[in-house]
């Protein structure tokens, strides 16, 4: 029985979709220079030195690639410090926070099509920008 060509492995394509939707969100917000701001203790880091923090969980796909709830932040907020949820919600204001956190309650689904367009369509951003 000859192999036919292999479908991407879902775990595969998210982590994929992970990596490349995390660089475009810390390189869309970088300086000239390539410096980002963390939106929770507003110190300055290189775009590979900080990390793309996401106010409602990534356990939650209806949100975890949603660019409204992604934002750079520092090692220290987002790991250390457990996200700073707070003064996250601070900095997105309460509309957009209740919106953010309605929405990631809801049951989503991407199939494995709509994920590779994810990766296409953010692949394409992040070389529009360097």
């Amino acid at each position: 029985m000859p192999k036919t060509s292999k479908k991407p492995i879902r775990s595969k394509l998210i982590k994929k979709l992970d990596v490349v939707f995390s660089q475009w969100v810390r390189l869309s917000n970088a300086d000239h220079l390539g410096y980002c701001t963390c939106i929770t203790c507003e110190k300055k880091f290189h775009w590979k030195e900080i990390q793309a923090g996401h106010f409602m969980s990534r356990k939650h796909y209806s949100t975890r690639w949603d660019e409204n709830n992604v934002h750079p932040q520092c090692v220290s907020c987002n790991v250390y410090r457990a996200g700073e949820q707070y003064k996250y919600s601070v900095f997105l204001g309460q509309y957009q926070a209740e919106e953010l956190y309605l929405k990631s309650q809801e049951l989503v689904k991407y199939t494995n099509v709509e994920l590779q367009e994810m990766i296409n369509d953010y692949s394409e951003r992040l070389e529009n920008i360097t």
